[in-house]
């Protein structure tokens, strides 16, 4: 089962921080609603994989960070406004400290992680998967 568009219209993150409400993720200008809260057993088992990411990394140059955390996914070096990719991977590290910013990760992160239910799996597995680089982990909790 996919996840329910906003509507039919393309989107960028130009539009995307205009929204009030921050529920949604942009893939190839698709926007996309995503629960506000996930369910205790997903926060335990990301919050666990991130607290082990976070001891294994004290000390070096990669940091990790714990959705919600936009990360923005340019084609090329479009701007920010023109980006149509937006995504919140549950747990992502980062190595490259030029792609941080005040607005969160702008590039592809290191190394990504989903916890997958049962509502997101097919959107995280096929549709999430698809916009970085190299393929995601992915944690099956449904």
């Amino acid at each position: 089962m996919g996840l329910a568009l906003k509507d039919s219209a393309y989107h960028t993150y130009a539009d995307y921080l205009q929204w009030t409400e921050n529920n949604y993720e942009l893939i190839d200008g698709e926007a996309y609603f995503i629960a506000p809260a996930p369910s205790l057993e997903h926060q335990d088992v990301a919050g666990e994989i991130f607290r082990q990411i976070a001891n294994a990394l004290v000390g070096k140059k990669c940091r990790v960070f714990m959705a919600p955390v936009d990360v923005r996914l340019p084609k090329t070096n479009e701007p920010d406004e023109q980006t149509d990719t937006v995504v919140q991977p549950d747990v992502l590290v980062v190595c490259d400290t030029n792609k941080l910013d005040r607005r969160g990760v702008r590039g592809a992160p290191d190394w990504v992680l989903e916890v997958l239910s049962p509502a997101t799996a097919s959107h995280d597995q096929i549709k999430k998967n698809a916009t970085f680089i190299s393929d995601m982990v992915c944690v099956n909790i449904g």
